[in-house]
């Protein structure tokens, strides 16, 4: 039995039946494959590759953000790496967003285990139509500097809160909102703001599969295998950021996401009217 899952029902023994065959597992591996391309070249958690995957392969919404934000831990420490190797962390900046994310992502986890289904898909979709936005009408330097004083700890405390929130809701690492932030909020070169984010993902993705374990939520083979595979392409994708420029990584971002909107948009108008229909 898939611990988070129970499998006394044949719709649930499908879900399992689908999770074991060979087609089920050459997703993962090519999830995670493409999670960790996607997370060193943005520095995200892969959490907007990981989620619709396991969906499409039948997990819930909530099942699937659960299982993604425990692929983000090894996928994170792959990444982090690869970028501290090149002086693109800031060490400060990171415990200070890790204090709140680690609180954040037992409000998230504790919001993932109560909120309606439809409710996480409409949220998905405005967090990804928020961050496109964000990622057109602003480009990040190459040259910026993160310079912390006391307001900017306080408030990069309280975006770790939020993002940790955020995160253990969508089954994200958080850098989608970490990253932009760290750049347009307080000056961190577009590097420098994806290695940190990077960083503040692995303890708050720890924390948030802590507490989704406990709530069952997990489906924790298809998580180990997608992140085991994204650690192999993760500084693959940090290599690339480095050789492209902000405007094109932002670009770039955005239309991924683009795609990953549409997509989620669709899906969650077919399981409305489907709701609407059954009252």
């Amino acid at each position: 039995m898939i611990h988070g899952m129970k499998s006394n029902t044949s719709g649930n023994q499908q879900q399992h039946n689908r999770f074991g065959n060979q087609h089920g597992l050459l997703v993962l591996v090519l999830t995670g494959l493409a999670c960790g391309l996607l997370s060193g070249l943005f520095g995200i958690g892969g959490g907007t590759i990981i989620v619709p995957a396991l969906v499409w392969l039948g997990l819930s919404q909530r099942h699937a953000a659960a299982t993604s934000l425990a692929a983000i831990v090894p996928t994170s420490i792959s990444g982090v790496i690869s970028y501290a190797s090149g002086g693109n962390v800031n060490w400060l900046a990171a415990a200070l967003l890790a204090l709140g994310v680690i609180a954040g992502s037992q409000l998230g986890s504790l919001l993932l285990s109560r909120l309606p289904e439809i409710v996480l898909r409409w949220i998905w979709v405005a967090f990804l139509v928020f961050v496109i936005i964000q990622q057109i009408t602003f480009t990040p330097s190459r040259d910026g500097h993160l310079v912390l004083h006391v307001w900017s700890g306080v408030f990069l405390v309280v975006l770790g809160v939020v993002t940790g929130a955020l995160a253990g809701v969508l089954g994200i690492g958080g850098g989608a909102i970490m990253m932009p932030a760290l750049s347009f909020l307080f000056g961190a070169s577009d590097l420098m703001a994806r290695g940190t984010s990077l960083l503040v993902m692995f303890p708050g993705a720890i924390s948030g599969t802590i507490a989704n374990w406990k709530r069952e939520l997990v489906h924790l083979r298809s998580g180990l295998i997608i992140g085991c595979c994204a650690v192999i392409t993760a500084p693959l994708g940090t290599m690339i950021a480095g050789w492209i420029s902000p405007r094109a990584g932002s670009l770039l971002f955005a239309a991924w996401l683009t795609f990953l909107a549409v997509r989620s948009t669709l899906s969650a108008i077919k399981i409305s009217g489907g709701l609407s229909a059954k009252s």
